[in-house]
């Protein structure tokens, strides 16, 4: 198996601030347990391009991308929303995380490599089409979604999202497009407050209560994720890989572990043999407890590589 991890050192340059969780730290607690790990070596790290305004307008209201490039501060920082913070490394930090999954969808859909994780941030399963939210300015999964099929011609890209928060912006950008099957898991009632029972033909919605823990999402992925990858037939499998479902993460309560990352990633590997080549795009959204975000991205990078 031939893995990339994409990532870029702007990345890290994104700061909301020392008291904010989503910190320049994560990515390096991602790398450090690859180190460890003895992962890296069996890697290709790959360095990402920034994404470009037209594969941002393909995904999102032009003019809200024009106003994330006029917000941009050269000193200080401006607040988009309460909990979403441009700082002078931001946009380009944005960039990047976006541009990184459209490079993944490349490498793997030529054949270059079998499968990508993107180690990247801020994350985007937040960022709906005209708004930013949730620590999220472009939504990078979508913009590689949508790069994926205008670029291939893909008729069937499968988005599964394990974040303990439901990506709410992925299903707006995503709602009603036949060609996109988007299922998420997550903690309800939870942020962002979504309503389960308000979606569509292509939305699959799984909430699990808080405390639900390892059986109850295993079941629920078991009984209703898979059944529906499989009616579905995927082309491409993109995962929005949150890591805020671990137990000592303090954003969430559902109480898993690095063992749930390792099932569900065997478990999506084994649909995309059956369907699409293995080809398999792996996104970081959330995780924010440092050591357990390490921990579990080892154990899915690790499933991803089929060691």
């Amino acid at each position: 198996m031939t893995t990339a991890y994409i990532t870029h050192t702007y990345c890290d340059r994104h700061d909301m601030g020392e008291d904010h969780p989503e910190s320049p730290l994560r990515l390096g607690a991602i790398q450090n347990r690859l180190i460890m790990g003895q992962l890296m070596d069996f890697i290709r790290r790959i360095e990402a391009d920034p994404a470009t305004r037209d594969q941002l307008i393909a995904t999102h209201d032009t003019a809200y991308v024009d106003s994330i490039f006029a917000r941009a501060p050269a000193e200080g920082h401006v607040e988009l929303e309460p909990e979403t913070i441009m700082m002078p490394h931001t946009l380009d930090a944005a960039l990047f995380a976006a541009g990184s999954v459209v490079k993944a969808v490349d490498l793997v859909m030529t054949g270059e490599m079998d499968n990508a994780f993107c180690a990247i941030r801020p994350p985007g399963h937040h960022a709906e089409y005209d708004k930013a939210m949730g620590f999220c300015l472009f939504n990078n999964i979508a913009v590689g979604a949508r790069h994926a099929i205008n670029r291939y011609g893909l008729a069937r890209v499968a988005i599964i999202d394990f974040d303990v928060h439901h990506g709410n912006g992925t299903e707006d950008i995503f709602k009603a497009d036949p060609t996109v099957l988007y299922a998420s898991s997550y903690q309800h009632p939870f942020y962002p407050y979504s309503d389960p029972g308000a979606s569509y033909d292509n939305i699959l919605h799984m909430p699990l209560a808080a405390g639900s823990g390892s059986e109850a999402f295993q079941t629920i992925i078991s009984e209703q994720l898979l059944p529906a990858l499989e009616a579905f037939k995927p082309q491409l499998i993109m995962i929005s890989a949150g890591f805020d479902a671990h137990k000592e993460d303090p954003m969430g309560q559902l109480r898993l572990s690095e063992s749930d990352f390792t099932w569900i990633t065997d478990r999506l590997m084994e649909v995309a043999d059956r369907h699409c080549g293995g080809k398999v795009v792996s996104v970081l959204e959330g995780g924010y407890n440092i050591d357990a975000l390490g921990r579990a991205a080892f154990c899915h990078i690790k499933s991803l590589m089929r060691l």
